[in-house]
């Protein structure tokens, strides 16, 4: 099965590189550290390094308190962090700075495992969230490289895909895969795959230790006179292809009632910029960039932001938050960062990407799901209308995200034995 394995991985990596150098001509940060995906890169000064590895934006945000907590406990040891995409290494290196080794991981090739492992000499590895990358496990396994599973969880129905994959990577499973579950569910769905019962325990979700920047309200009114202070304001963070149509035909609708309401559009990925640009312009949309840096208008409808890092502001400076990902299968972002500065939160019905954090915040009454435009306006207006309606859902969202504090704290305990 191994064998199997990295004969489909050697197919299709030209594939998959291709498609990645050729994001390149849209946005050329695809090109920054392409050789790292390889393996390559300079070799890390220093003793043996920890490393930490988070998919994307979303992770890398979630491991802030993990990163600063082993920066604090091991001042002297290098401290290496990997990401898949071009946003989440400019997240990181904007979180951490020079105090962390920002870098992509390799392809899950054996050839460019071994160079990543020889430059980067891990003394222990931890993957946020279950990414499987069966050649780097492997290697942990050969080397004797604990391998931790931290904030892991695993949904019932990919319970059969795991177990017909743990044959590729058996040698670090029986070798010291510890498990840091996210809830006793998870903990038992890993024990069923074949992780030790001595190494798994339940820690939470370190996504609730999430703290954003102390002066992020203090943006937030920056931008609110900008956009206008006695303006309705919402914001729509981390949209799609798919999502912009919906927000935009439930905004006129919202319009035809308030028609000084202005929504505040953020999408998600950078190259697609110019084109939510020249989409609202095909529609007649009345709307100004935050790069054009041109005031926003008493008829100006859209408010368009197409830079990298200024969600969270924008969100401290709008009445309500409406999540992206969700009214198309993307599985939706993330839900605490708008509930964590007291907004009312609105989301499609696709969040199975943090599925447990939905169904928390929907169930305590801080997140409401809407499913097309006109429930998406209808929603948008009444909690426009009702500024007690706000405040409820906001103190509800930071209650859920006090009450669930704590994970990198217990994972820092969990992790103690096998620092260095």
């Amino acid at each position: 099965m191994r064998f199997l394995y990295i004969l489909i991985a050697y197919l299709l990596a030209p594939v998959v590189l291709g498609a990645l150098a050729l994001r390149g001509f849209r946005d050329r940060s695809h090109w920054e550290g392409f050789t790292q995906r390889f393996g390559l890169g300079a070799a890390l000064q220093g003793g043996r390094s920890v490393w930490v590895h988070a998919v994307s934006v979303g992770e890398v945000q979630a491991a802030a308190p993990l990163v600063n907590a082993l920066l604090a406990k091991l001042p002297d040891v290098p401290l290496v962090l990997t990401t898949v995409t071009p946003t989440g290494r400019a997240r990181a290196r904007a979180l951490f700075g020079g105090r962390v080794e920002v870098r992509y991981v390799p392809i899950d090739l054996p050839g460019s495992v071994r160079r990543f492992f020889a430059r980067v000499r891990p003394q222990l590895a931890i993957v946020l969230e279950t990414e499987i990358w069966p050649n780097l496990y492997n290697r942990c396994g050969r080397l004797g490289i604990p391998l931790v599973l931290a904030s892991a969880r695993i949904s019932p129905r990919s319970v059969p895909r795991y177990r017909r994959l743990v044959g590729l990577f058996r040698q670090a499973l029986s070798n010291g895969i510890f498990i840091a579950a996210q809830s006793e569910q998870d903990a038992e769905r890993f024990r069923s795959i074949g992780a030790s019962p001595e190494r798994t325990h339940v820690v939470g979700n370190i996504k609730f230790d999430y703290a954003h920047p102390p002066n992020i309200e203090a943006q937030g009114r920056e931008l609110r006179q900008m956009l206008g202070a006695d303006r309705p304001i919402w914001v729509a963070g981390s949209t799609h292809a798919g999502e912009e149509e919906v927000l935009l035909a439930a905004h006129r609708r919202l319009r035809e009632r308030m028609p000084r309401a202005l929504l505040v559009m953020v999408p998600r990925h950078p190259p697609r910029f110019p084109e939510v640009s020249g989409w609202l312009a095909q529609r007649g949309a009345k709307f100004v960039t935050r790069t054009s840096r041109a005031p926003s208008a008493e008829d100006t409808e859209v408010f368009l932001v197409d830079t990298l890092g200024e969600l969270l502001a924008f969100y401290a400076a709008a009445d309500v938050a409406f999540v992206g990902g969700t009214l198309v299968p993307i599985g939706g972002h993330n839900l605490l960062e708008p509930a964590s500065l007291g907004l009312p939160v609105l989301a499609g019905p696709n969040n199975f990407n943090s599925a447990d954090i939905a169904r928390l915040l929907i169930e305590g009454g801080a997140v409401r799901i809407v499913h097309d435009a006109m429930e998406l306006a209808n929603a948008v207006e009444e909690l426009l209308a009702d500024a007690a309606s706000r405040e409820r859902m906001g103190t509800a969202g930071r209650r859920a995200i006090e009450e669930n504090r704590g994970a990198a704290d217990r994972l820092m305990a969990f992790l103690e034995p096998l620092l260095p």
